[in-house]
């Protein structure tokens, strides 16, 4: 078995694309447009990864979407969490969990919110202990 990808269902392209790739460093690298579905996937993954995150924008979809109760959060590994959240604070990323250490624990997170609210949570590598 071979983990493939997740995919989140976002508003806005342009919003979505400057939040991941330019504030979190993903690349783009497969995108497909459907006529008849009338939506959009597109694929972004890591420099130094094969993991992928799908982008999903329906193209006629004018609710907001709700997240729900069952969903947790989408996970990134860094190194230097502290300036990297420092980075994403200035370019007006919300940062509701500021990075530090879990409870009871050495790892440092932090969380951060897309602009569709979706949490991912920033894990640094040079502290994590599981």
């Amino acid at each position: 078995m071979k983990y493939l990808h997740t995919m989140i269902r976002i508003s806005n392209i342009d919003e979505s694309l400057r939040f991941f790739c330019q504030g979190l460093g993903l690349e783009e690298v497969r995108r497909k447009d459907y006529q008849k579905g009338r939506f959009t996937l597109i694929f972004l993954q890591a420099p130094d990864d094969n993991s992928q995150l799908e982008l999903t924008y329906n193209w006629e979809q004018d609710e907001d979407y709700e997240i729900g109760t069952a969903y947790g959060h989408i996970a990134l590994g860094v190194r230097g969490i502290y300036d990297i959240c420092d980075k994403l604070e200035d370019a007006g990323i919300n940062i509701p969990r500021k990075p530090g250490p879990v409870k009871h624990g050495t790892t440092h997170i932090a969380f951060i919110e897309d602009p569709d609210g979706y949490k991912i949570e920033i894990v640094d590598l040079d502290t994590r202990n599981i």
